[in-house]
């Protein structure tokens, strides 16, 4: 029997949030096959900062007894931004300049914003998981971790914005650096965010150094760290939590417009 002029079945095109979900879950299921080695990669340099700030210098007397919970907060905060930066940025950078498997997801039935977007949501998972990792290896190294149910809600924002702010600057670092110099880059802004980010002290002891206290200022880890420490050491004095919550939602609003537009370039280039 002829078919000639019966309509051809065509498949539905899926739609932009299943797109979206498909990309999270295949990167979500390629951490999950590496999920030992991605802890060990993000969790060595803070376990070593934990240990020997907090629990080496303590024994032997350097530090004051409740530096610990000082440094616990602080470096807690580190984790998950650090591990939510270098998770986009390093990717993005190889992708970019060698493997091009970005081609692939830019061929995905979605804007090329929501790639990018999809890219800031996966690294916040992961730096979500790295700073949660952190509680049990605190109290594995310190002895105890100071944590109230009543200060949860605002640890676990302080966490999340502070791991899409990471997500957002490693976006930015990731679509304005070539692979040649991404190693200078990570030496270059690492290094000064670990050291200005109030993880080790409290930002608001820095009185004495007004000109450290401003550079410090400007670094959005400041305020997850000082957000966090603040519900967890409630008898240190921290920057209020409302200053830190608009602080981090100035930033995160900043780079990903950045970040996105960078992206965008990099796309079409």
């Amino acid at each position: 029997m002829s078919t000639a002029g019966a309509p051809v079945a065509s498949v539905p095109a899926p739609s932009t949030r299943a797109a979206f979900l498909g990309l999270l879950t295949r990167d979500v299921f390629v951490t999950g096959r590496e999920l030992g080695s991605f802890l060990a990669q993000v969790l060595l340099q803070p376990i070593f900062l934990l240990f020997v700030f907090g629990r080496v210098l303590g024994d032997l007397g350097y530090v004051q007894g409740d530096f610990d919970q000082v440094l616990l907060p602080g470096v807690i905060a580190f984790t998950g931004f650090l591990t939510a930066l270098q998770n986009t940025a390093l990717p993005l950078v190889i992708d970019f300049s060698y493997t091009k498997e970005i081609e692939d997801r830019l061929l995905a039935p979605l804007p090329t914003s929501l790639v990018a977007v999809e890219k800031i949501v996966f690294a916040t998972a992961r730096g979500l998981v790295a700073a949660v990792a952190m509680f049990p290896l605190g109290v594995l190294i310190l002895g105890s971790v100071s944590l109230t149910w009543s200060a949860v809600p605002l640890v676990a924002l302080g966490l999340l914005l502070g791991c899409l702010v990471g997500a957002a600057l490693g976006l930015v670092l990731g679509t304005l650096v070539t692979a040649s110099k991404i190693n200078v880059v990570f030496a270059v802004v690492l290094t000064p965010l670990l050291f200005t980010g109030s993880t080790q002290f409290p930002w608001t002891r820095l009185d004495g150094l007004r000109w450290f206290q401003v550079v410090c200022a400007a670094n959005p880890l400041t305020y997850a760290s000082e957000l966090v420490r603040g519900q967890m050491a409630p008898q240190v004095e921290a920057i209020p939590s409302w200053v830190c919550v608009a602080a981090l939602v100035g930033f995160l609003v900043l780079l990903v417009a950045v970040g996105i537009r960078g992206f965008g370039r990099r796309a079409v280039d």
